[in-house]
């Protein structure tokens, strides 16, 4: 893929960030994912791909735009056919309640690589490069702790491990505390979670729970540009997300491995902050109708991380005053 095309998908995230971060703490979490999801689709068509969304806010009865099957960007002739995953707001309750580490991301790869999971259940483990190959989706807690905090240089306690707050996570804490390591609950948001997995100082060694399958295809293409490692199955809590796994190409029982989720050796993951987290700034809105953001990039195969701090003036953007 164009090396070019990562800036171009940074300013996409960045339009999301920056209309969704306009109702931070205003308690409407819808309102602020519609306002990312369409400046998101603004700004796709400028972009120079031939572009199908393969994980994105649902079906085409569901979701007006950046729905599952939606063919977007210039779609001229020559340009290149990608896979693209979306979450214009991850942590969409973080922004209604003024909380931290809400980000808007996206991830491209070439047609064909990326699952095309549906809107169920995943149950997930990830960690950062140094761990890579020590996870085991099925061995125990205790014994996947162990093996990534010797790969780390760590003992077991001195591990911390990030679990959604959920009552189902319950026996799970019980189970990482029961072997002494620490804790880290978060509310929303496991996307740049599992992205803290390959910042040492982030403080987080793994993640481990359910949580949303879409968001666990592009946590793992975000952890491949890292050389990170992820595992996930789809699981269901109802009957109408069993029938999505029956009607789509994905297994229920399957292990899906990091290669199998993010294929191939070419990705480019793009993240903007939209309230601050511990790796990403949130937008800031300035006087004179300015605004700065902070973007991660990230590209294989050159596993380039970029940190790109923009100052906007919106004024002479028309897409992010809608």
């Amino acid at each position: 893929m164009d090396r070019d095309l990562s800036l171009n998908l940074a300013r996409v995230t960045e339009a999301a960030a920056l209309s969704g971060a306009k109702f931070l703490g205003k308690g409407d979490k819808n309102a602020a994912d519609g306002a990312a999801v369409d400046a998101m689709r603004r700004m796709f068509d400028t972009v120079h791909i031939n572009g199908t969304v393969v994980i994105g806010e649902g079906e085409i009865d569901e979701a007006p735009m950046l729905y599952i099957g939606e063919e977007i960007g210039t779609r001229r002739k020559g340009d290149e056919a990608v896979d693209i995953a979306v979450d214009p707001i991850d942590g969409t309750t973080a922004i209604s309640n003024g909380m931290n580490n809400a980000i808007a991301v996206v991830a491209v790869a070439p047609e064909g690589c990326l699952l095309h999971a549906p809107d169920v259940y995943m149950k997930k483990i990830a960690c950062g490069p140094a761990a890579k190959g020590a996870i085991e989706l099925d061995d125990t807690v205790e014994n996947n702790i162990k093996r990534v905090a010797e790969a780390i240089g760590k003992s077991p306690e001195e591990m911390t491990i990030s679990v959604l707050d959920r009552p189902r996570h319950d026996d799970l804490i019980k189970e990482i505390r029961r072997i002494g390591a620490r804790i880290k609950k978060i509310k929303d948001g496991d996307i740049v979670t599992a992205i803290y997995t390959c910042f040492e100082e982030s403080g987080i060694d793994m993640i481990m729970g359910i949580g949303g399958a879409p968001e666990g295809v592009i946590a793992a293409a975000a952890l491949k540009c890292l050389g990170g490692d992820f595992q996930g199955r789809l699981v269901h809590s109802d009957e109408a997300q069993l029938n999505r796994i029956k009607n789509s190409s994905a297994e229920e029982g399957k292990i899906y491995r990091i290669d199998d989720l993010a294929k191939g050796d070419e990705m480019i993951f793009a993240a903007t902050g939209v309230s601050n987290g511990d790796l990403l700034k949130g937008v800031r809105f300035m006087k004179d109708n300015k605004a700065t953001t902070q973007s991660l990039v990230l590209r294989l195969p050159s596993r380039t991380v970029r940190f790109i701090d923009s100052v906007h003036d919106l004024k002479s953007k028309p897409e992010y005053a809608k």
